[in-house]
């Protein structure tokens, strides 16, 4: 994706089953749960750079001892100053006392971060909060260690403001209006209820309350915790939590929407929220890893018992399918198919754009986040001049001459690196949006690969969304190719409607094509449209989430997806701009053979899996109609 679209957060845990001393014997240090922890981030640093944090706890601490420590940053590279927060724990006794940091019992007796439970958390700011207070693992603590609670997710809720009331119900005073404190104390109130629930059966069974707070610690119900926090939700989520005596979960959305992976034996018991990170820093075999199921909850017992739980009933499947084009690591077997299928079911569409002029067109892809669906592209391109060839020699048999023999073996499509990225350029121009003529200057290009006035140049990118990178940078700096015409293809369809479930997409105006939709209501005299829908959405405002109906596909209704692309390709071209611009898009259809378990297609179509959905859509129109630039969840 060319543009700066704010990535999802990740989650990561880890329970060490044994002893540190396994650790220590067999790996040759008791550090070995910690630097797992710190490759499970570091491989996960492509859902969120804004902010990290870490949370361990040691089970069975004696009173008078602390059981949670936590180290969190939002500052640059926030993983490494982390974990350099950590280290410096342990550097303290490495200069004085060397032999004491390689023993592991007096390690987990007297330093922080030498316990056996960790979660770990990348994170986005949005909307500018990103003060420390918002980075995440959040804690509520307690006296009691089965009432004390840390929190860690990747996840956004669009009816934060129902929640929030029932808090204020229960009698509580929330210190902020925001998902995180919500669920924080919903999570924790039915926390409170089951701790109380056993505290009065086993105090009315004659037990001494020392007692019953072990058999709290045993008996306590994750699943039931979960399950009645939860029954309000709606949104998107994939939630990790410790409990103060060692009862650790994650818990998913009962659509699938955010997702999470896991995998255990006798040594380790670990989470996150991608599977080749999982995959990559235990060397496991793909077919070892497992996906917590849509509405489930992975739960691991202090004891290390563990369970996959349902904890609501699981809905259609409605998992995220921006998660595989753009967001999650491509190098998941899976995803790594799906996005070559991407970029092979455009080639049809791509051959008619060029005419099938293979000599004369040129192929790239920009950013490399797109390379993989270049692969695919290629391929599918490939395949279809393959079948041509094959056909024609099948056809003309031996009237074939020298010359028609070698041109169709030698017909194939030209591939060059036309883009170069400048990082540093990039991480220096982010401090200062308005800086345009730097933007331009994002990208280098290769010189000499295109034909003047004769060449096409085809390039690929994952998606388009806002398009301003497009327009400010890409475009100009091919231009300078002076090709006969530059075609982008995206591999992902027209985004059309904001996310509200844990990317930050969440104004309707920073839409190419929704931009693209309004132009063309106004050039073809059909404004009255825009009018319309506001009024309908307006008219529901106030009506409960599941009443609300999604209006603003009206917009889209009068246009095929082609004359929005028209339309796009033209909001694309600046002036300065001499050569004739096309964008050629994926189709829902073709995204949904690409990905076949993946039908989270909200953004495309406003199709919302929950009724969150389309009250955070109706809000946007609202809010664009009418000048505002607020948050629409």
């Amino acid at each position: 994706m060319s543009d700066s679209i704010k990535h999802e957060c990740g989650i990561a845990v880890i329970r060490l089953l044994k002893p540190l001393e396994y650790y220590k014997m067999k790996y040759g240090t008791w550090m070995w749960g910690l630097n797992k922890l710190y490759l499970l981030m570091e491989k996960q640093h492509n859902r969120g750079q804004d902010g990290a944090g870490v949370v361990n706890l040691k089970i069975d601490t004696k009173p008078g001892k602390p059981y949670f420590f936590r180290e969190r940053s939002n500052q640059r590279e926030p993983i490494q100053q982390v974990f350099e927060g950590i280290n410096s724990h342990f550097t303290k006794i490495k200069e004085h006392n060397p032999d004491l940091l390689r023993d592991p019992k007096w390690v987990r007796e007297n330093l922080p971060y030498a316990g056996e439970l960790f979660l770990g958390h990348v994170r986005y700011g949005t909307f500018g909060k990103n003060n420390i207070e918002n980075v995440h693992p959040v804690i509520r603590s307690n006296n009691w260690r089965s009432r004390s609670i840390v929190l860690a997710g990747n996840f956004n809720l669009t009816n934060v403001d129902e929640l929030f009331n029932v808090l204020i119900s229960l009698g509580q005073h929330p210190s902020d209006f925001s998902d995180t404190v919500t669920i924080l104390e919903k999570v924790g109130h039915f926390l409170d209820v089951e701790n109380q629930r056993l505290f009065d059966e086993f105090k009315y069974r004659g037990h001494k309350n020392k007692e019953i707070s072990e058999i709290i610690a045993e008996r306590i119900s994750i699943g039931n915790i979960l399950s009645e926090a939860s029954k309000d939700w709606d949104g998107g989520y994939a939630m990790g939590g410790l409990i103060g005596h060692g009862d650790a979960f994650v818990t998913r959305d009962p659509w699938g929407i955010r997702p999470a992976f896991y995998y255990y034996d006798d040594e380790v018991a670990v989470v996150a929220s991608e599977r080749p990170v999982i995959q990559t820093t235990f060397n496991l075999p793909v077919d070892a890893i497992n996906e917590i199921k849509p509405g489930y909850a992975f739960i691991i017992k202090t004891n290390g018992q563990i369970k996959h739980q349902m904890i609501r009933e699981p809905q259609e499947r409605k998992s995220c399918s921006f998660e595989r084009i753009y967001f999650s690591r491509g190098s998941d077997i899976d995803i790594y198919s799906e996005r070559k299928m991407l970029g092979e079911l455009l080639a049809p569409k791509i051959l008619s754009s060029i005419n099938n002029d293979l000599k004369n067109t040129v192929f790239s892809f920009i950013p490399n986040t797109s390379e993989t669906a270049f692969y695919g592209m290629i391929k599918g391109i490939e395949k279809i001049v393959f079948n041509e060839k094959k056909k024609t020699i099948l056809d003309k048999k031996n009237n074939l001459t020298q010359e028609e023999l070698e041109k169709l073996i030698c017909d194939r499509p030209r591939v060059e690196k036309i883009a170069i990225k400048d990082v540093k350029l990039r991480t220096f121009i982010s401090q200062d949006e308005g800086r345009d003529h730097l933007v331009e200057h994002v990208y280098d290009i290769t010189y000499g690969t295109v034909n003047k006035h004769k060449d096409t140049l085809v390039i690929i990118d994952d998606s388009i969304v806002r398009g301003t990178t497009l327009k400010k940078s890409i475009l100009k700096i091919l231009d300078r190719l002076e090709p006969k015409k530059i075609i982008i293809v995206s591999s992902a369809p027209q985004i059309r409607y904001p996310d509200c479930y844990g990317i930050d997409m969440a104004k309707l105006s920073d839409f190419v094509a929704f931009n693209a939709a309004i132009e063309l209501l106004k050039d073809t005299g059909q404004e009255s449209i825009i009018n319309d829908v506001y009024n309908k959405s307006k008219a529901q405002k106030d009506k409960p989430k599941e009443e609300i109906i999604n209006y603003v596909k009206e917009i889209y209704a009068p246009f095929t997806t082609d004359e929005i692309s028209n339309k796009i390709a033209s909001i694309l071209t600046s002036p300065e701009i001499n050569t004739k611009v096309e964008v050629v898009y994926q189709t829902v259809d073709n995204l949904h053979i690409a990905c076949p378990n993946d039908k989270g297609d909200w953004y495309f179509t406003g199709d919302y899996p929950t009724p969150g959905g389309n009250k955070v859509v109706n809000t946007s129109f609202i809010n664009y109609v009418e000048g505002k630039k607020g948050r629409a969840y």
